[in-house]
C-alpha cells in the first residue's frame, strides 16, 4: 500500500467539497466494491467528488503524490478498471443529477448516474436516451464506449445521441466538447472511452419512447439448438427498425414466474423482441417466427419501458463474479452455429451464456468515421462470451470455457477486436483491431493533444501519438 503523508491527505480532504474515503473508514470496502465481484482492488484513497472542481483537485493531488488514477462512474465494467489498486479513485457516483428539458428534448446527466436514474427522469416526460440492457449500468462508461441496448435499432448507440460533454483534463483544465467546441475531442469521446479526460456531465438528445412497450420472449431448448439458431438468424435481420432484439444464446431458463416450472433451469436459446410501435405492429413483426420450429415456451406482453430496462437485471446482479470476451458477426452462419452447439453444453455455471444483440437500422445511419466508435456500422450480431458465477472455482472453469469458445469463433468474426465495452482484458493488439488502423491513429492524435502523458490509461488504452 502506498504510504501517504498524513498532512498531505488532510490537506486534500479539506480542499474537497465531497468526501475522501481511506482504508480506515468503516465503509471503505463498500465504497471500493464493484459490480464485478471478481475484482478486489484496494485503492489508497477514494475521492467522492461533489463536482468538477473536486475532480480537478483530485487530479492535482494525484500528480503531486505520483499516484495512479482511475475514474469511476457506475463501476459496472467487466474489467474493473475504475478502481485502481494502491492509487486514487476519482469517484463520480455522487454526481448523478439528471435534468430534462422536455420542450427541447434534451437531458443533462451527471457522470455518476446509472441507466435506471436516467430512465426514471426521462420517462416522466415520455422520453428516453438509448442505453443498455441492465438498469444499474453506469451512463458514463456505457456512453464513452458506445452504448448498445433495446433502442439501438431505432435510435442508434448512446453516443449517437450525445450532444455535448463537459470534461476535466489531466492538467485540471475545464473544457466543453461538442460539434462546435473542441470537435476533435468530441469525436474521440464518442467511442474512445475514458482516454482523454474525466467527463463530468453529458448532454443528450432524448427521443419519444413509451411509456408502454411490447415484448415477445421465445425460448427453445438445446435439443433443437441448431434449428432454433437458424430460425433466429433468418427472422431477426428482417425485423423492423422499431424493434429491439436480444438473444440469450445458451442461457438457462431463469426461475421466474413467466417460465413454466417444469422448464426452469433448462439450457437453450432465448429471443427477446421489444416493440416500440403498436401491439398490431409488434404482432406482425413476430409473425415469421410461426413458420419455424415451435419454442418450448413463450411470453407476449405489454410492459412499461422502465420494466423492459430492468428485465435483465437479475441475469447480471451486483457482485456477481464475471468475465467477458466479445466478437461481432455479419451473420449466424453454419460454422458459427456448429461451434455454439459444440461449446455451449460445456459451460459449468447456469449463469454463463452468450448474450447477443442484433444491431441495424439507426445503428447503420452514421458514416463509419463520424465517431470514434470501434465497430463496423453495418447490420451486425454483437456477441459476448460471458462467464458468470457466484462461486470462484466455477468462474475459473467458465473463464477457460469462454476463452476457448472465443478463440474458436474468431476466424468467423467481422471484427475480432470486438466491442470495447465487452472487454474484460484490454490487450493492446485487440484494442487496435477493434478501432482499425485509421481510427486508432486519429484517436492517438487526439490523445496526444488532450492527455499526452497517458494519465488516463486504465481503459481500452489509446497510446498518444509521437510527434514527428
Amino acid at each position: 500500500m502506498t504510504t501517504l503523508a498524513e498532512q498531505a491527505v488532510g490537506s486534500f480532504r479539506n480542499r474537497l467539497e465531497g468526501r475522501l474515503v481511506t482504508p480506515d473508514d468503516a465503509d471503505y470496502d463498500q465504497v471500493r466494491s464493484l459490480w464485478n465481484g471478481a475484482i478486489d482492488h484496494r485503492p489508497a484513497l477514494v475521492a467522492r467528488c461533489a463536482g468538477p472542481e473536486d475532480v480537478a483537485t483530485a487530479l492535482a493531488f494525484a500528480r503531486e503524490e505520483h499516484l495512479e488514477i482511475s475514474v469511476r462512474g457506475g463501476g459496472h465494467s467487466f474489467s474493473g478498471a475504475s478502481v485502481c489498486p494502491d492509487g486514487l479513485v476519482v469517484d463520480l457516483g455522487d454526481m448523478n443529477r439528471v435534468e430534462v428539458d422536455p420542450e427541447a428534448r434534451t437531458v443533462r446527466c451527471g457522470a455518476g448516474a446509472n441507466l435506471g436514474e436516467l430512465d426514471a427522469a426521462t420517462q416522466a416526460y415520455g422520453l428516453a436516451v438509448p442505453g443498455g440492457t441492465v438498469s444499474h449500468t453506469g451512463v458514463a462508461g456505457l456512453t464513452l464506449g458506445g452504448g448498445m441496448g433495446w433502442l439501438t435499432r431505432r435510435h442508434g448507440l448512446t453516443l449517437d445521441s450525445l450532444l455535448a460533454a463537459d470534461v476535466v483534463l489531466a492538467n485540471g483544465s475545464f473544457v466543453r466538447a461538442s460539434e462546435d467546441e473542441n470537435p476533435d475531442l468530441f469525436w474521440g469521446l464518442r467511442g474512445g472511452g475514458g482516454n482523454f479526460g474525466v467527463v463530468t456531465t453529458f448532454t443528450f438528445r432524448a427521443h419519444p419512447v413509451g411509456p408502454e412497450v411490447h415484448v415477445g420472449l421465445f425460448f427453445w431448448d438445446m435439443g433443437v439448438s441448431a434449428d432454433a439458431l437458424r430460425l433466429i438468424g433468418h427472422v431477426v435481420p428482417g425485423l423492423p427498425r422499431a424493434t429491439g432484439v436480444l438473444m440469450g444464446v445458451g442461457m438457462n431458463a431463469p426461475p421466474e414466474p413467466f417460465v413454466p416450472q417444469e422448464h426452469q433451469g433448462k439450457q437453450g436459446h432465448a429471443l427477446i423482441v421489444a416493440g416500440f410501435g403498436t401491439a398490431e405492429e409488434h404482432a406482425e413483426a413476430l409473425a415469421p417466427l410461426a413458420d419455424g420450429i415451435p419454442p418450448l415456451f413463450e411470453l407476449r406482453s405489454p410492459m412499461p419501458f422502465t420494466g423492459l430496462q430492468r428485465m435483465l437485471d437479475e441475469s447480471a446482479p451486483v457482485g456477481i463474479l464475471s468475465y467477458d470476451k466479445g466478437l461481432t458477426y455479419s451473420e449466424l452462419n453454419e460454422d458459427v452455429i456448429a461451434l455454439l452447439d459444440e461449446y455451449l453444453p460445456r459451460k459449468t455455471s447456469p449463469m454463463s451464456f452468450c448474450p447477443t444483440l442484433h444491431v441495424s437500422g439507426a445503428y447503420t445511419d452514421p458514416d463509419e468515421d463520424a465517431t470514434a466508435f470501434g465497430g463496423l456500422r453495418e447490420p451486425m450480431y454483437v456477441m459476448s462470451c460471458s462467464a458468470m458465477s457466484p462461486d470462484p472455482d466455477t468462474l475459473v472453469a467458465d473463464i477457460a470455457w469462454a476463452r476457448a469458445l472465443w478463440t474458436e469463433l474468431t476466424p468467423h468474426a467481422a471484427n475480432v477486436g470486438g466491442y470495447v465495452n465487452f472487454m474484460a482484458e484490454f490487450e493492446e493488439d485487440r484494442v487496435r483491431r477493434s478501432y482499425g488502423p485509421e481510427k486508432y491513429d486519429r484517436l492517438a492524435r487526439v490523445k496526444a493533444t488532450y492527455d499526452p502523458e497517458n494519465v488516463f490509461h486504465r481503459n481500452a488504452n489509446i497510446l498518444p501519438a509521437v510527434a514527428i
